[in-house]
């Protein structure tokens, strides 16, 4: 196939890349170039939130399929989709973020989402690709981690380890959560490609494990080569300090995990997930 992927040369999209060229396909990136290319690929220059600019750059290409990774809103999304209607598979990178909180867990693709989430513009456009008919799959992860991590999530845990301090945890540190590898990931949704019954579908994809707050801390000294025993974990009340806008924590405090056995299902990826 010839693929175009939306971004390719942070995180995801690296290990996506990586993953599509060593399977035989013809992969294009299309970025703002201010990072090298993964791999020997074709990079297409541009900046997506430029509509005009987007059409001058890919009007005269043509793509088997599409990996959006980077889109947030429905203006970033909708006009690619609209220049590329007749493309074979269209896949985009939504996020578990969409659910609304729920007290029934894991989070299931049907699940209500949050009108007031940060990432309504990722079910906007889940919605909006749905209602334009085109042959499209989205993904929802919940948290990734793993080499290149550009959020600070477990470099956030690791920082403290190697310095031998404090672990800062909010609440009483027994909220569960779900993490899932980004080569996982970039795994699940290379499998997405050539399967029909992927088509129209969306899949929330993660580890099949779910951790607490505490036990993520003691799995992230035992990586570091820390004695878990030793890490020192200190549980206070968020609602008796003023962080301001910076974000104290790298998760969110509440129970937060997804279902991922219809991805398991369907894409026949037991393997990649686990």
């Amino acid at each position: 196939m010839r693929i175009l992927i939306m971004g390719g040369t942070r995180f995801i999209g690296v290990y996506l890349t990586q993953l599509l060229v060593k399977q035989g396909h013809e992969v294009v990136l299309f970025n703002r170039g201010n990072r090298a290319v993964p791999v020997a690929v074709r990079q297409i220059k541009g900046d997506r939130t430029d509509s005009t600019q987007l059409k001058e750059k890919l009007s005269e290409e043509h793509f088997d399929a599409i990996f959006d990774n980077n889109g947030r809103e429905l203006s970033d999304t909708q006009p690619l989709a609209e220049m590329f209607q007749q493309v074979q598979h269209f896949v985009y990178m939504s996020s578990a973020g969409v659910y609304l909180h729920s007290d029934q867990l894991p989070h299931l693709e049907g699940d209500k989402v949050d009108p007031k989430s940060r990432h309504r513009g990722k079910h906007e456009t889940e919605a909006y690709l749905s209602q334009l008919g085109l042959p499209f799959t989205a993904i929802r992860p919940t948290y990734i981690y793993g080499p290149q991590n550009y959020n600070e999530l477990e470099s956030w845990f690791f920082d403290r380890i190697v310095r031998d301090r404090p672990i800062p945890i909010p609440g009483n540190g027994l909220h569960l959560t779900q993490l899932g590898h980004v080569k996982d990931l970039a795994q699940a949704m290379s499998d997405v490609l050539g399967s029909s019954a992927a088509i129209g579908q969306i899949y929330n994809v993660s580890g099949d494990r779910y951790v607490t707050f505490d036990g993520l801390a003691r799995a992230c000294a035992e990586a570091a080569g820390k004695s878990p025993e030793m890490v020192q974990i200190v549980h206070y009340d968020p609602h008796k300090f003023d962080f301001g806008k910076r974000k104290a924590f790298p998760l969110r405090m509440q129970h937060f995990f997804a279902s991922i056995n219809k991805a398991m299902t369907e894409l026949n990826c037991t393997q990649n997930m686990t």
